[in-house]
């Protein structure tokens, strides 16, 4: 059997609120992937934001590491382009291809695809066709398909009579109003959507006798677009989906609790294929919890925001039992730019959550409180897991050069920052010009 064919299906702003996780959002196409792959059930990307996430599992480091400390569209990019994924699949044989899109550059043609398929958007009613195209032309083998989808990211489209708002629950967090409700109902079916297209690509797969030795990566890049979820550090922001399908023990349903980062993606890889890991990653390989070989590979996985709209220095630490979070510089209040706009923020800023105090500190018990609420990181009684979460994640920081260990992260020159004290997203945002610091935080 000659090497996989890699397919990564990736959306946007979808965590895992999707039918194979549990929950009320038909997406059957995602739903017979996960029955006929591997599940993880504790799957994690690296940074809540959008290119960070992308960046750190194509490059199978930090987003610190990497150089993308903020949005590609905004300014920020990745150190070396040579880090990711592609190249070193280029060195054993692999065509590189992008459908729809990428999100690690501010123009594909930096990345170093070798073949990009042309499409009039990155949403599902675009790509998919052009994906579907592409793998009925006989495709040169092995392939790695890179398929990006921009659902489920906002604006959401219209909901449908099957996402009656009416008998819908709202985003976890939030209050159940009839706003929050048919908010998250327009969430549904851009799903929806999204699955149509995973549906597209996987029959296309099928069609033309390609199934049987294709792995298939699925995820998004982090938590939905809601108050509390996307840009954060809590399990709400950084829990994504995550399902592998594909040759050997990468079939028959399996579902697995064992804790996992996008990190761990490219050395997984590496490995499945019999190859060397570049010295640049930092992630663990996944294969042996998909053996059954073990029950973790990880004992703490790491996450961290420094930039999205605007400046947001956070990192952050999980164990199976605990996450530690730790926020930097002295803005206390909600950075409200971070949050997409939206009828659930509506509800919260109506009740005075500008002006909500955000503690510099967190600590939560996961066991006993996974929705993360009660802060125990000044509870005598937790003083010796605050002081190792604290230890383990200065460690984490050094070993692989945190900029922020060195105080305020400044945006490269011609990077667009919103103030972190603003409202929106869509306000102008400022354009970087010394590359000196750009926020109201001056210390670390």
């Amino acid at each position: 059997m000659t090497q996989p064919n890699i397919v990564y299906l990736h959306s946007h702003d979808t965590g895992r609120f999707i039918q194979p996780y549990g929950h009320a959002v038909a997406t059957p196409n995602l739903q017979r992937l996960a029955e006929d792959g591997v599940l993880f059930r504790q799957a994690f990307c690296a940074a809540p934001t959008c290119s960070p996430s992308r960046a750190a599992l194509l490059t199978g480091q930090s987003a610190h590491s990497s150089g993308m400390l903020g949005l590609a569209h905004r300014g920020f990019s990745l150190n070396d382009y040579s880090q990711h994924l592609i190249h070193t699949l280029h060195a054993v044989g692999y065509t590189s291809v992008l459908g729809g899109m990428q999100h690690v550059a501010a123009h594909a043609e930096t990345i170093g695809y070798q073949q990009i398929l042309t499409t009039l958007s990155s949403q599902v009613a675009d790509v998919s066709p052009a994906v579907k195209g592409f793998l009925a032309g006989s495709p040169m083998q092995p392939f790695f398909l890179d398929v990006g989808f921009f659902e489920t990211h906002r604006e959401f489209p219209d909901s449908t009579p099957e996402d009656d708002a009416r008998y819908t629950q709202p985003a976890p967090g939030l209050p159940d109003t009839a706003d929050t409700r048919a908010d998250m109902a327009a969430y549904h079916a851009s799903a929806r959507i999204l699955d149509d297209g995973v549906g597209t690509v996987l029959a296309a797969l099928d069609e033309h006798g390609l199934a049987d030795n294709t792995l298939i990566i699925s995820t998004t890049d982090h938590g939905i677009a809601f108050p509390g979820h996307k840009c954060n550090l809590t399990d709400r922001g950084i829990g994504v989906s995550l399902i592998l399908r594909g040759p050997g023990d990468l079939r028959g349903g399996k579902v697995i609790d064992g804790m996992v980062s996008h990190i761990d993606i490219f050395p997984s890889i590496c490995d499945l294929l019999g190859i060397e890991r570049p010295s640049w990653l930092q992630g663990e390989s996944i294969l042996p919890l998909i053996g059954g070989e073990v029950d973790e590979v990880n004992e703490a996985i790491f996450a961290e925001v420094t930039y999205h709209a605007a400046y947001e220095p956070q990192r952050a630490v999980r164990t199976p039992r605990y996450k530690y979070i730790r926020r930097y510089g002295d803005h206390r209040t909600p950075v409200l730019p971070n949050v997409d706009d939206s009828p659930s923020k509506d509800i919260w800023l109506s009740h005075g959550w500008a002006d909500h105090k955000i503690d510099q500190e967190q600590l939560y018990d996961l066991v006993f409180d996974p929705a993360e609420r009660q802060n125990l990181a000044t509870d005598p009684g937790h003083a010796a897991v605050l002081a190792d979460l604290r230890v383990r994640l200065a460690t984490w920081m050094q070993e692989t050069n945190d900029p922020l260990l060195q105080g305020v992260v400044p945006a490269p020159c011609g990077a667009k920052v919103n103030d972190a004290s603003g409202l929106s997203p869509r306000e102008e945002p400022r354009e970087v010009d010394d590359g000196r610091q750009t926020t109201d935080d001056r210390s670390a």
